[in-house]
């Protein structure tokens, strides 16, 4: 029997994802030279200006049950990263493999009837402190000077408490912007809030919704101007990116497509969904979806993707240059060698 992969499967009630089989673990770090998986799907000759000369992905390491949520830390020069059932934040270092950042990581108590209990997406705030969507908690947090402690940043809308916070990204002022869907809410617990929603808490301390129209808000990111703000919606029935303009005053226009990736689903078979994104310094949408990572133009243009062999969850740049994009795709971390950097958060 080949080995058993965590997937992602909704269910009637929830619309939730699903782990269906055993951890594919042991956790274990790649040997360099790192082995090659996947391949590069080239659809427009720009995009190789975008990629390193002979870029292949690599394997960094496997064996998690779902990864997600990966952040370069400069200073330490080393990758974080969530596996969202088993509760921890992993590290990765190049020449010392994978060890254990931080558990628990997004579930504190001592009981939980669900499968996603721990942090999902996580980033730096301007202090550089970490900061996690915990899914268990049902909030987003911020490591506490400790390195174990949290302290709650947010965990409720008009005294209501949220479904599980799951991707996030601050813009250069310290707003953070947030999605909020119910994948880590237990079966046996109540969605307390009656939508899913994209939010905005100020530096003000002031929260405020920026979409609820969207069934299952995932991933998020800021455009290099910070004037649009994108945000994937992992729902089949409509698995889109949303640009939502964004005003000076810190309110928002009516979302409008950016990418619907409906087409490529049903063309294709590749499996994943609209989920983790970042933005490139030219302003390209490196987007998690229909076969890996979807690299996008400023204008919607498809220009190639990033095929890594199964379902993907999110991505970061990073490395010692700023031009590696890490990537966690199902039980693997992966990287490729790009020729750009982050939008500059």
């Amino acid at each position: 029997m080949p080995p058993l992969r965590f997937c992602r499967q909704v269910l009637p009630a929830l619309l939730v994802p699903l782990v269906v089989a055993a951890t594919p673990g042991p956790v274990t770090s790649s040997p360099a030279p790192y082995p090659v998986v996947g391949s590069i799907e080239r659809l427009d000759p720009s995009v190789d200006r975008l990629l390193a000369p002979g870029a292949q992905i690599e394997k960094l390491a496997s064996g998690f049950t779902w990864a997600e949520g990966p952040v370069w830390m400069a200073p330490a020069g080393q990758l974080l990263f969530s596996d969202v059932p088993e509760n921890r934040v992993y590290r990765w270092r190049d020449g010392d493999g994978i060890s254990i950042f931080l558990e628990p990581s997004g579930f504190t108590g001592a009981h939980y009837e669900g499968r996603e209990r721990g942090s999902n997406g996580l980033t730096f705030d301007r202090q550089g402190r970490l900061v996690l969507c915990q899914h268990g908690d049902r909030r987003v947090a911020r490591l506490g000077p400790d390195g174990k402690g949290f302290v709650t940043l947010v965990d409720r809308w008009e005294g209501k408490r949220f479904n599980s916070p799951n991707d996030l990204c601050f813009d250069r002022a310290g707003n953070l912007y947030f999605t909020d869907p119910p994948y880590g809410l237990p079966a046996n617990t109540t969605q307390e809030i009656s939508f899913c929603g994209v939010f905005r808490l100020g530096v003000d301390g002031r929260l405020s919704v920026i979409a609820r129209e969207l069934d299952r808000p995932n991933g998020i990111a800021l455009s290099v101007d910070e004037k649009t703000l994108y945000v994937g919606s992992t729902h089949p029935p409509r698995p889109v990116i949303m640009a939502y303009p964004l005003r000076p005053d810190g309110t928002n226009g009516p979302g409008v497509v950016f990418w619907d990736s409906t087409e490529l689903l049903a063309r294709s078979g590749r499996s994943g969904l609209m989920d983790g994104m970042k933005v490139d310094e030219q302003g390209n949408l490196w987007a998690t979806g229909p076969g890996g990572v979807l690299i996008l133009s400023p204008a919607g243009k498809h220009l190639g993707t990033l095929l890594t062999g199964c379902a993907t969850a999110n991505c970061a740049f990073g490395g010692a240059d700023g031009r590696t994009l890490f990537i966690t795709a199902e039980h693997l971390l992966l990287r490729v060698k790009t020729t750009v950097k982050d939008a500059g958060r």
